[in-house]
């Protein structure tokens, strides 16, 4: 069946609930862009980003932004707005995602959610737990040590193991900004932040959602997932790598995510040529197979292609 038929099969009951907020969920390579895109076509909609990557300014070949024909078919909200070394947390996001709902919603059009970064997914739905405010001197403390330890970045993790380890086994220990706070989380309260997630429950609903992602097998995925890295590589990938480096963002948070963090491996002399796709191919895998357990608790409309 064509993909467009199929499309047709849930929008009969979307349109019939125009206040929904649609999202467009799945692991990554698994297709989202496009869904979105062809549910903007179909219902004079604007896509709202969620994507923690992807709103950072230069990181483009290997966030899989929007090309500009998916551009052109559809406007896109919170891509390439924040500097690589301005962090944003979900907080900031959720923000910034109700304005540009709003916005979208005051001018008649429709807003389509998609992106792969559940935690801001979850917690625009949702809300998020109550945590105590920012503590600069904590973190200032926390950046300190990832700069004095030969492994800092990985010390800092295993300091927050210790006491949360829930939140560790979540957290890449290349993400020293959600490390952080896990850490100035308990460090301020004495709880731990997995706690103040169970507590929470991320029951409440701040939109009524739809959610949708298209069906696919683990080996379809990773045939796609291969794909993109090879197409991505031979794009200029590492090109793109030696800039961003010299440009001063090897410190930043994108560059610690999934793919970047092997460009930048590979460019320090850490990861040599031979084993650099198969070394993203897998490190994507585990990041897929991490977004396939959370979508596993939610209800989402399975779309085939």
């Amino acid at each position: 069946m064509d993909a467009d038929r199929l499309l047709e099969i849930p929008l009969a009951t979307v349109q019939a609930d125009p206040e929904s907020l649609l999202v467009v969920v799945g692991p990554t390579a698994s297709g989202k862009t496009e869904l979105a895109v062809r549910l903007a076509e179909k219902l004079d909609g604007e896509i709202v980003s969620a994507d923690s990557i992807q709103i950072y300014r230069a990181f483009d070949i290997g966030s899989g932004k929007p090309t500009a024909e998916e551009h052109r078919r559809a406007r896109h909200h919170l891509i390439d707005i924040q500097d690589p070394l301005d962090p944003i947390d979900a907080a900031r996001f959720v923000a910034l995602a109700d304005q540009a709902i709003a916005d979208i919603r005051a001018r008649g059009k429709r807003p389509i959610v998609c992106g792969g970064s559940f935690l801001w997914v979850r917690a625009l739905l949702h809300g998020l737990a109550e945590g105590p405010a920012a503590d600069q001197a904590l973190r200032a403390q926390h950046r300190a040590f990832v700069k004095e330890q030969e492994h800092g970045r990985e010390a800092l993790h295993e300091r927050l193991r210790a006491i949360d380890p829930q939140s560790a086994a979540r957290l890449h220990p290349h993400d020293v900004v959600r490390v952080s706070r896990a850490l100035e989380v308990y460090e301020l309260t004495g709880s731990t932040l997995h706690e103040r997630h169970a507590s929470h429950g991320f029951t409440p609903e701040r939109y009524r959602a739809r959610l949708f992602a298209i069906a696919t097998t683990s080996e379809r995925l990773t045939e796609r997932i291969t794909a993109r890295v090879d197409a991505w590589l031979e794009g200029g990938w590492i090109d793109e790598g030696t800039r961003l480096i010299r440009a001063g963002y090897g410190a930043s948070r994108a560059m610690g995510s999934v793919g970047y963090r092997q460009i930048a491996m590979h460019l320090g002399g850490e990861l040599p040529s031979e084993n650099l796709q198969t070394s993203i191919v897998r490190a994507t895998r585990i990041f897929a197979r991490r977004q396939r357990t959370w979508l596993k608790h939610q209800e989402i409309t399975y779309l085939a292609t």
